[in-house]
C-alpha cells in the first residue's frame, strides 16, 4: 500500500498493480475500499493505480467529516495526479466512484484523457432509474433457482417496506452468475464500507444535476460507458440515456453481466475497456 496527502492533511491510501501505463481506478459503493475491484479481472495490460477513498481500506479518517461529500473529494483526485506525476489521468470508475469522476473531469477536463464509466451511478447527471426500469431487468431472470426469494424482496425494497433480510435476499441481481465468486464478493460487502461516509457521499449541496448534465455536452473527453445486461444501477436503456449526454461517448452492453462485469466475464470486460484505451483519437485543439 503507497500513500499521498490530500490538501487537508488527510493521508490517502492506494495500492498500485499490474505493467503499464498508470489506470486511476475510483471505487464505489459509495465510500467502499477498493479491494472488492481485485484487479478488475486482469488483462487490461495498464498498471491500475486503485484508491481507497479517505476514511476506507487504508485511508485515514478526515478530521472533518463534510469531506466526505463526492465534490469535497475532486482534491482528492487532484491530489492523487500530482503525486503521480501525471499532466493526465485516463480514469476508470465503477458505479458511485462514477459520480466523483465526472465532477473531476468537468472540474479538470484538461487533466483527464479518457474516462471510462463502469455501472455508473447516474443521479450526478439527473437519469433517473425507476422501479420499472430495475424490474424489467429482473423479470430477465426468471430461470434462476434464486429468483422467487430475491424478486419478492425486490418488491419489498420497492414498495419501501423491506426488512433487512431483504436485502441480502436481493443480492443475486447484482450479479450475472450467483457462483461462490459472487456470493464472496457480496458478504465482503458490509466490512469494506464506511457508513457514516456513505451517507454524507451524496449530501445536499453535493451537486447540481442540470447544471452537470448541461456541462457534459461540452465535455471534450472520450468516455466509455460500460454496464452489464442485468445491471439494475444502470440497465441498459437508462446508461445509453447517460452516454448520449457526452459528446464523444461509447456505449458498450456486456451480454448475461451484472453489476460487477469484470467478474462475470473477466475477457469481455478486458477487451472492451482495453479496445476504448487504446483506440487512436485525433489530438484535441487548445
Amino acid at each position: 500500500m503507497r500513500t499521498f496527502d490530500a490538501p487537508d492533511g488527510t493521508t490517502l491510501a492506494y495500492r498500485r498493480t499490474g505493467d503499464g501505463d498508470p489506470l486511476v481506478v475510483l471505487p464505489g459503493g459509495p465510500m467502499r475500499a477498493a479491494d472488492y475491484l481485485g484487479d478488475l479481472g486482469g488483462g487490461l495490460r495498464r498498471s491500475l493505480v486503485l484508491l481507497d477513498l479517505r476514511g476506507t481500506g487504508g485511508s485515514a479518517v478526515p478530521a472533518d467529516p463534510a469531506t466526505y461529500r463526492c465534490d469535497a473529494q475532486v482534491d482528492d483526485v487532484e491530489a492523487l495526479q500530482v503525486h503521480l506525476g501525471l499532466d493526465r489521468l485516463d480514469l476508470v470508475a465503477h458505479s458511485a466512484g462514477a459520480t466523483l469522476a465526472v465532477l473531476y473531469a468537468r472540474r479538470h477536463p484538461e487533466r483527464v484523457g479518457r474516462l471510462v464509466l463502469v455501472g455508473p451511478s447516474a443521479q450526478v447527471a439527473g437519469v433517473t432509474v425507476s422501479d420499472d426500469d430495475r424490474r424489467a431487468v429482473a423479470e430477465q431472470r426468471r430461470d434462476e433457482p434464486w429468483f422467487p426469494d430475491a424478486f419478492a424482496a425486490l418488491e419489498r425494497i420497492q414498495a419501501g417496506e423491506p426488512t433487512e433480510a431483504d436485502w441480502d435476499a436481493s443480492a443475486p441481481f447484482n450479479y450475472g452468475r450467483w457462483d461462490d465468486a459472487a456470493r464472496a464478493l457480496s458478504a465482503a460487502d458490509a466490512h469494506q464500507r464506511n457508513q457514516d461516509a456513505r451517507a454524507r457521499y451524496h449530501a445536499p449541496g453535493a451537486f447540481d444535476a442540470a447544471d452537470v448534465r448541461a456541462g457534459l455536452t461540452r465535455l471534450r473527453v472520450p468516455v466509455l460507458l460500460l454496464t452489464g445486461e442485468y445491471d439494475m444501477v444502470i440497465p441498459p436503456n437508462r446508461a445509453a440515456e447517460f452516454a448520449a449526454l457526452f459528446p464523444d461517448a461509447a456505449l458498450t452492453v456486456q451480454p448475461r453481466a451484472g453489476h460487477y462485469p469484470w467478474l462475470d466475464d473477466a475477457a469481455a470486460f478486458a477487451g472492451a475497456v482495453t479496445a476504448f484505451l487504446d483506440r487512436t483519437t485525433p489530438p484535441r485543439s487548445a
